[in-house]
């Protein structure tokens, strides 16, 4: 770390207890939900105006994890798990009397929120109460619904289809409430999509045979149904299904057939909000990780533009207020922590509904990244995020975070990260890259890590050092390697790949044994998970080859892992089989489980244990 440091050094705590703000759904009265972790996990508060000092509203420790607001009544629906184990549960919770009713009794099970029925009285969701690998669609009777019918029985909601296997989820509430669009990822890329008749029981198939995604669904009201989706294209945009024809159109954000891979101007819708009463729309175009927005009115397949806002960050989960006169979305800069911001319609100045502070962190010690872009092995221009600490030069270098996310369907954007602005104030200079395999960059870009090619991202790491030995203000003999779930297999492949060019490592939650992880993960989504990496069945032995765990002897940087015992995606053994066999070999490495976490530490207490554990661990080997 830098000697030349002007500022304090301040504690993972102060970074930690930056409250993070999310997740705005609003009731028909124009009141504001969100979830926020100023208690220390994420709950559910509200607030009636911007500015205004808001309300905690669910006094739970363990986090909730989804909210959403009736169509018609001053009330809601969130999830919450228990131990971070993901099996969320939902409940009812009217704004009038504070009265919270649990509305499914399973906690071995998964309930996937899904849709709000148009009056008010019912709602849809997802879950895998029958049998662990197979998600089913139920419909339930909530709040003034259950004096008007059946069905609110927490332990016997109705189930009206049983899924093919695997994950499900139901995308909308038709606008009679007689039907259902719902979903059925075949892998991150090819999603079908189909209506659910609620009186037949009749699925029809909306998607064709070619690979393509929807989310972000909503009827229309007059026969059509509006989406996000890549298909027939690169990149995604904003289309319209015809309900009689079954003809979809794209209508917004379109840019042609060209590719989206890193150096072109083809970018992706990533977020939208519609209303069918006034036609109005607002959704959000990836440029390059951080976001602009648009707004307009459609009619049919006819987008009509108006002035909207200019972001200076990113903005997702649009949701309009009462009548579409205001439009309410999370927003996050490199240097701005998350909170929920609006814009009157047809308006460009932005407001601040729920003002974060820093908790007593000067806002100008906070540091921005700056885009760039490196060749990898063949020749391809990797994009990634570079940012410096202050005082790093070539008389003081810095050591270097290589921060590889998750996924490997992500993509890094530049949000605000307590942790990484901590390491920065600590000295460390960080490098987030968008290896080959990330999304944000169109479909041809995400399919270049597939099956056989996994370890070619892998090499776009290696190269990504390659380019930090080139810059005099960095340190190339203090360089870590360090990610979350599959970025920390990509943690685990570079030091066995390539150990030479690494200081330190730090693992969270990683993948050690492609083999043992597919085997052990939860059913639900193996089939989903074997069409990126490759199959149990018929890549058994490649799969062996590529795992880390399989070339551990290579390993010679001290490792930290840290893993949830409660993890449902990458089971705890992937954790321990890997500290057990890089220790044999006398190689430092550090365990951190805890016991009541999963695939996420949701708790600001270990967070807090955590980080100072990895900065500690740090100090020591950096």
């Amino acid at each position: 770390m830098s000697d030349t440091d002007t500022e304090p050094a301040y504690g993972v705590a102060r970074y930690l207890a930056v409250e993070h703000v999310d997740s705005p759904t609003v009731t028909p009265a124009g009141r504001l939900l969100f979830l926020a972790d100023t208690s220390g996990t994420p709950q559910v508060w509200t607030t009636s105006d911007p500015g205004a000092w808001p309300e905690r509203l669910t006094p739970h420790e363990e986090r909730v994890s989804t909210v959403a607001a009736s169509p018609t009544d001053e009330a809601f629906v969130f999830g919450m798990d228990r131990g971070s184990d993901e099996r969320d549960q939902l409940f009812h919770y009217d704004l009038d009397t504070g009265a919270e009713t649990a509305l499914t009794a399973d906690p071995e099970s998964k309930h996937a929120w899904g849709a709000w029925g148009p009056d008010g009285e019912r709602i849809a969701y997802t879950a895998n109460r029958d049998e662990d690998g197979r998600f089913d669609v139920y419909v339930q009777r909530v709040g003034a619904g259950c004096e008007r019918g059946e069905g609110c029985d927490p332990g016997h909601p109705e189930r009206v289809h049983e899924g093919p296997g695997g994950w499900l989820d139901v995308e909308a509430f038709g606008p009679r409430g007689e039907r259902l669009v719902i979903s059925k990822p075949h892998s991150s890329y090819d999603v079908e999509l189909s209506l659910l008749d609620l009186d037949s029981g009749e699925v029809t198939t909306l998607s064709d045979d070619a690979e393509a995604t929807y989310s972000h669904v909503h009827f229309d009201g007059d026969g059509g149904l509006y989406c996000i989706t890549d298909h027939g294209t690169d990149t995604t945009h904003v289309g319209r299904f015809d309900l009689d024809t079954g003809e979809l159109e794209k209508v917004a954000g379109c840019d042609g057939n060209r590719s989206g891979e890193p150096g072109t101007a083809a970018w992706n819708v990533d977020a939208l909000a519609y209303d069918a009463e006034t036609g109005r729309l607002a959704f959000a175009v990836n440029e390059g990780g951080y976001s602009a927005v648009r707004t307009g009115t459609l009619d049919g397949t006819d987008f009509e533009p108006t002035d909207a806002p200019e972001v200076d960050g990113i903005a997702s989960g649009f949701t309009f207020g009462p009548d579409a006169e205001r439009v309410a979305f999370t927003h996050t800069a490199p240097t701005e922590p998350y909170g929920v911001h609006s814009v009157e319609y047809g308006e460009t100045e932005e407001t601040i509904w729920t003002p974060v502070g820093t908790n007593g962190l000067p806002e100008e010690s906070f540091r921005a990244p700056e885009t760039v872009h490196y060749e990898t092995f063949d020749g391809r221009e990797i994009p990634a995020y570079w940012t410096s600490p202050e005082g790093a030069s070539a008389d003081d270098p810095a050591p270097v975070i290589v921060d590889i996310h998750g996924g490997p369907e992500h993509q890094r954007r530049p949000w605000f990260y307590p942790t990484k602005q901590f390491f920065l104030n600590r000295g460390y200079a960080v490098l987030e890259p968008n290896v080959r395999g990330s999304s944000g960059y169109g479909k041809a870009y995400a399919h270049l890590d597939d099956v056989e090619r996994r370890m070619d991202s892998v090499a776009d790491i290696a190269a990504a050092v390659e380019w930090l030995e080139g810059r005099p203000d960095v340190d190339p003999d203090r360089v870590v390697a360090y990610g979350r779930s599959y970025g920390g297999f990509m943690v685990l492949a570079a030091i066995t790949e390539y150990p030479d060019l690494w200081a330190a490592a730090v693992d969270f939650v990683g993948i050690a044994d492609f083999t043992t992880f597919l085997e052990n993960t939860g059913e639900w989504r193996r089939s989903h998970r074997e069409a990126e990496y490759g199959s149990l069945v018929d890549d058994y032995e490649f799969l062996k080859s590529i795992s880390p765990l399989s070339h551990v002897e290579n390993v010679r940087c001290p490792l930290f892992v840290q893993h949830g015992a409660n993890d449902p995606r990458v089971p705890v053994g992937e954790a321990e089989q890997v500290v057990e066999a890089v220790r044999e070999r006398g190689v430092p490495v550090e365990k951190l489980i805890f016991e009541d976490e999963g695939h996420h530490t949701t708790s600001r207490e270990n967070l807090v244990e955590e980080f100072e554990a990895i900065a500690e661990f740090l100090d020591e080997h950096v």
